[in-house]
C-alpha cells in the first residue's frame, strides 16, 4: 500500500496564544470600567453595594489581564518581538500610550480623591454628604483620641458605614480613627468588646467605651457626647419574685442582657425591695423581668413614688398560666393600668401567621425612638400576653409592637394546657391585631414607662435572634434617658423638576447622535485610510 501523502495538521502551542490576548483584552476593559466606577464612588456619584468587593474585583481583573498578556508572550514570543519592532508597533504605539495615559489618570485621580487625608469635597447642592454642624462641633471638642472598631461580616454592606466613619475622621483633626473587623474571622475580639450581632461599632476613648448598634450620624455623635461627659449610669434588676437571673447563664436567664448593658457602659445591679425598702438615688431605670410571683403593694408604692420623681420602669410580665400568680392580685399591673393607661390582658397570644402559633411575631412597630431603627427587622415573643391601651388616659400610651390580624388573645387556658387545639372564639377571645409592648412618658416629671407582655423574647435563648435583644436594649436606653436624640441639622433636600424635551429637541438629539457623530467617525476613518493608501 502506498504511503498516504496526507498528514494531520500539527497542533502547536502558538495556536492557543490568541486566547491569552483575548483574555487580557476583556479583563483590561473590565479593569477600566471598574476603575471608572471606583472614581465615581470616590466622588460620591455612585454607591456600590460593597466597596471591599469592588476593590477585590478590580485587583482580580487587573491581575488576570497581566496573566493573559504573559500567557500570550509565553506561547507566541516571536509574534511579540515582531509587534514590538515592526510596523504594528509604529502605528499602535500612539493608541497604547493614550490607553496607558487614560488608565494612569484614573488611578492618580482615584488615589487623590479616595486616599486624600484632607476633608473630602461635598459637591452636592444640599450638602447631603457632609456632617451636621453639631457633629463637627463635637469632634472639635474631643479631648482624647477616639478609636472606632466596626464589626461587620462579609455579608453586611460596609459602604455607608465606611463613608460615614471617614467623614468623622476627616473632621476630627487627627483625634478619630477607625478600622473594620469581621467578627466571623475574629470572634475573640468581638467577644472581648461585648459585641453580638452584625453591623455594630465599638467606640473607645481612654478607658471609656460605647457600643453603637447602627451606623448613623445620630447614634455615633450621641455616643461621642457620652464619652466626652462620662458619668455612672446604674440599672437595677428587681429580684425577690422569681425574676430572670442575670448572673447564672441558662436558656431562661438574662445574662446576655446584662452583658449587653455593661458593654454600653451601664453599671448593672440587683435590687430587692422586700429587704431594702428603698430605691437607690442613682437608679437610672429599674427592670422587672418576668416575675413568677406578684409584686407586693408596698413595693408597687415604692416603685410608683420613684417614677413620680423622674424614674423609669421597664416591665415585662408573662401570661398568668406561665407564672405562679394564680388568682392573686397584681398591684404592679393595677398601677400601670390606673396611672399610665396600660392594662395587661389575662390571655395568651396565638399567632397563626407564625410557624409556631405561640410565638407572636411583630407585624408593625410604632413611631418611637425605641423602634425607629428596627422598622425593617423581625422580632418575636414566645408565650406573650396582650396589652390594652387607654387612649383617654391623662398620659396616652404609645403602642410599640403590634401583631397581625391573624392573631388573637386566647382566654381558654384549659385548652392550651390540655389538647393544645385552640381556635378563635369571638365571644371571649381578644381579636387581633394585638399590642405586645407600649410606652408612656410624663414630660412634666420626666418619667418613662415601657411595658412588654412577655419576658422570654430577651432571654439567653432568644436574645441574639433577629431584633429581640436590640428591642429590649433600646427600651432600656430610652427609659433611662440615654437615647440622646440630638437635633442635628439635617440637609434640606433640593426639589428638582425634570421638564421633558420638546419634539424638536428630541429630533435634533437623534440627528446628532444617530447620523452626524457616527458620520463624522466613519468619514474620518475613510479619509485616514485613503491618505495612508496614497502614501503607500
Amino acid at each position: 500500500m502506498a504511503k498516504s501523502k496526507t498528514s494531520k495538521k500539527k497542533i502547536t502551542a502558538r495556536q492557543f496564544a490568541p486566547i491569552g490576548l483575548w483574555l487580557a483584552g476583556i479583563t483590561l476593559l473590565a479593569t477600566v470600567i471598574l476603575l471608572a466606577f471606583k472614581l465615581l464612588a470616590s466622588a460620591g456619584l455612585y454607591l456600590p453595594l460593597n466597596a471591599r468587593r469592588l476593590d477585590l474585583f478590580l485587583l482580580i481583573s487587573a491581575g488576570v489581564a497581566i496573566l493573559g498578556l504573559a500567557v500570550f508572550a509565553l506561547l507566541d514570543p516571536q509574534r511579540v518581538r515582531e509587534f514590538l519592532t515592526g510596523r504594528q508597533a509604529r502605528y499602535g504605539s500612539n493608541a497604547i500610550i493614550m490607553l496607558i495615559a487614560s488608565i494612569g489618570i484614573l488611578v492618580v485621580v482615584n488615589l487623590i480623591v479616595f486616599q486624600s487625608p484632607v476633608t473630602p469635597l461635598d459637591l452636592t447642592e444640599d450638602k447631603s454628604n457632609s456632617l451636621a454642624p453639631e457633629t463637627i462641633e463635637v469632634l472639635r471638642s474631643l479631648t482624647s483620641p477616639v478609636q472606632a472598631t466596626a464589626f461587620f461580616t462579609s455579608q453586611y454592606p460596609t459602604d455607608t458605614a465606611s463613608k460615614l466613619l471617614e467623614n468623622y475622621k476627616a473632621n476630627a483633626n487627627g483625634k478619630f480613627d477607625y478600622t473594620f473587623v469581621d467578627p466571623d474571622q475574629n470572634p475573640v475580639l468581638a467577644q472581648q468588646a461585648g459585641i453580638s450581632g452584625d453591623g455594630k461599632i465599638y467606640l473607645q476613648m481612654g478607658d471609656a467605651h460605647e457600643i453603637i448598634s447602627y451606623a448613623s450620624e445620630q447614634d455615633i455623635t450621641a455616643a461621642l457626647i457620652r464619652l466626652i461627659n462620662p458619668g455612672q449610669r446604674v440599672i437595677y434588676f428587681l429580684t425577690g419574685h422569681g425574676e430572670r437571673d442575670i448572673e447564672q447563664s441558662a436558656e431562661e436567664a438574662y445574662t446576655q442582657v446584662k452583658s449587653a448593658l455593661e458593654a454600653k457602659n451601664y453599671t448593672v445591679q440587683t435590687l430587692n425591695l422586700i429587704a431594702d425598702h428603698k430605691i437607690p438615688e442613682d437608679a437610672k431605670a429599674i427592670i422587672i423581668a418576668g416575675p413568677l410571683k406578684p409584686i407586693t403593694a408596698d413595693e408597687a408604692t415604692l416603685l410608683g413614688d420613684y417614677v413620680t420623681r423622674g424614674g423609669a420602669l421597664v416591665v415585662m410580665e408573662d401570661p398568668i398560666p406561665t407564672t405562679q400568680f394564680g388568682d392573686s392580685p397584681d398591684p404592679l399591673a393595677d398601677y400601670l393600668s390606673t396611672k399610665w393607661g396600660i392594662a395587661l390582658d389575662n390571655d395568651v397570644v396565638i399567632d397563626t401567621s407564625s410557624n409556631q402559633p405561640l410565638y407572636a411575631v411583630a407585624d408593625s412597630y410604632g413611631n418611637h425612638p425605641i423602634t425607629e431603627k428596627l422598622q425593617r427587622l423581625v422580632s418575636f415573643f414566645p408565650a406573650a400576653r396582650s396589652l390594652a391601651l387607654d387612649s383617654q388616659a391623662a398620659i396616652p400610651p404609645v403602642p410599640l409592637i403590634t401583631t397581625t390580624q391573624a392573631s388573637w388573645g386566647e382566654t381558654d387556658f384549659s385548652t392550651l394546657q390540655g389538647s393544645g387545639q385552640v381556635g378563635y372564639d369571638a365571644n371571649v377571645d381578644m381579636p387581633g391585631p394585638l399590642v405586645l409592648a407600649a410606652s408612656a412618658e410624663d414630660t412634666t416629671s420626666i418619667s418613662r414607662i415601657v411595658v412588654f407582655g412577655d419576658s422570654d423574647f430577651a432571654s439567653d435563648k432568644f436574645f441574639s435572634q433577629y431584633a429581640n435583644g436590640d428591642m429590649l436594649i433600646n427600651a432600656v436606653d430610652w427609659a433611662a434617658g440615654q437615647e440622646k436624640q440630638l437635633n442635628l441639622t439635617s440637609p434640606q433636600p433640593i426639589t428638582r423638576t425634570l421638564n421633558p424635551p420638546s419634539s424638536l429637541t428630541l429630533g435634533l438629539i437623534a440627528l446628532m447622535f444617530v447620523i452626524v457623530l457616527p458620520g463624522l467617525v466613519i468619514g474620518g476613518g475613510i479619509t485616514s485610510w485613503l491618505v495612508r493608501r496614497s502614501k503607500g
